[in-house]
């Protein structure tokens, strides 16, 4: 797999510095010789372009009014408490610029101008988000069904889960966006509810929907409904299984400027984050701040599962891998005759149990028996000696991973 060319992207995503910009043109001849200076520069004195910027007329244009807020708003960004408490917390690295996080927290509702909202850098780490959790997913249980899969990715980094992390780093969301608001806070402009008075106060927001817009969405789902399976969820759905919008991602879609969700807003600040750590610290730095913040998160993978008819997918997996077919034998019982009685029941597959399960009956018992057995196939683990990663092959001697032939096909 090639490698991101992190350097490339970020000199097109990042914004310059400013004092790079100001010494590269401070120490152009044509500059210089205009205001009457030395073109060859002192070695015992720092570059400085004070005279300069001072002797240039300044004109009173719209892009010289835009670039007095620009220098305002970083200025602001430099003494903002808030902004480099968060620094602070979540351990980022020195090279990761105050600057840069309070471009994260400046969604494009708020603020349509690309360097200055997170759209760019959400949509890297987005896609970083994505793989790494789907290779840690992938090399730890590589038997998952692609529906369990695809579960366990959203609940590791979905909409839900980077809002609940938004809350956990202490990072609060604003009424509404504005220059005046402290950079240390998530901007972006609010959704306003469904039952809420449209302008003149003659009709519900719900109620003054435009029908032409429904005609068209009837079509788009007509469209994907016929090719809804799993393949086509793999192959033109997002990472989550979700249905795109108008087939492309709905992180490349165009997203509606004028209000969001403070789900959506949440989801896209940690993406920033994760964009720019990845394009300022590198890929250690990120999986390192993934395992911190998305992976050392307990999700019960078992209760995942929903078995129809476990009985007969488990008498199928037997046959495939050519074991003996599987027998429930009664382990023990308790109050068959009282109103609450209590079966044990294990599934074996000739000497070797595959599952064990209780119930109030003897069918149920064999049914979750069965269940037991498939949910303990299906989450198999390779040794943890054995698992690499394919983005650590670069600091860690590559072992090929366990690929499996795939789930039971009933």
């Amino acid at each position: 797999m090639k490698r991101i060319a992190s350097q490339q992207m970020r000199r097109s995503l990042l914004s310059p510095r400013p004092d790079r910009i100001l010494s590269s043109t401070f120490s152009n001849p044509l500059y210089r010789r205009s205001f009457g200076l030395s073109t060859r520069l002192r070695q015992d004195a720092p570059v400085t372009a004070a005279p300069a910027v001072a002797s240039e007329p300044v004109l009173d244009t719209p892009s010289t009014a835009a670039d007095s807020a620009s220098e305002a708003l970083r200025a602001s960004r430099k003494i903002s408490a808030k902004l480099s408490a968060l620094h602070a917390r979540l351990s980022l690295p020195p090279r990761f610029p105050t600057q840069t996080l309070a471009q994260c927290l400046v969604h494009p509702s708020a603020d349509r101008r690309a360097n200055a909202n997170n759209s760019s850098l959400a949509v890297i780490g987005q896609d970083v988000l994505a793989y790494y959790t789907a290779e840690w997913l992938l090399c730890n249980y590589p038997r998952l069904p692609m529906q369990i899969l695809f579960a366990a990715q959203y609940a590791y980094s979905g909409p839900r889960t980077l809002s609940a992390m938004r809350e956990e780093w202490g990072v609060e969301p604003v009424a509404a966006p504005g220059i005046e608001v402290d950079p240390g806070l998530l901007q972006f402009t609010r959704r306003q509810p469904g039952n809420a008075m449209a302008e003149g106060g003659m009709a519900r927001l719900k109620d003054a929907t435009s029908a032409d817009n429904k005609p068209a969405t009837r079509r788009s789902n007509e469209q994907w409904n016929y090719r809804r399976g799993v393949s086509s969820r793999i192959v033109y759905d997002n990472q989550f299984g979700d249905l795109q919008q108008n087939g492309s991602d709905p992180a490349t879609a165009p997203q509606n400027p004028d209000a969001v969700t403070i789900e959506d807003a949440s989801a896209s600040f940690v993406n920033a984050v994760f964009g720019a750590l990845y394009l300022h610290a590198g890929a250690q730095a990120t999986q390192a701040f993934h395992h911190a913040h998305i992976l050392s998160r307990h999700i019960p993978l078992h209760t995942l599962f929903d078995f129809t008819h476990p009985t007969r997918d488990l008498a199928r997996l037997c046959l495939r891998e050519g074991f003996e077919p599987p027998v429930a034998r009664l382990l023990s019982e308790t109050g068959r005759h009282s109103r609450s009685p209590v079966f044990v029941v294990g599934v074996y597959s000739g000497s070797d149990k595959l599952g064990e399960a209780a119930g109030s009956s003897l069918d149920e018992a064999r049914v979750r028996a069965a269940a037991a057995a498939l949910r303990s196939w299906y989450l198999y683990t390779p040794p943890r000696e054995n698992i690499v990663l394919p983005s650590q092959s670069s600091t860690a001697q590559w072992k090929p991973q366990m690929i499996d032939i795939g789930e039971i096909v009933t």
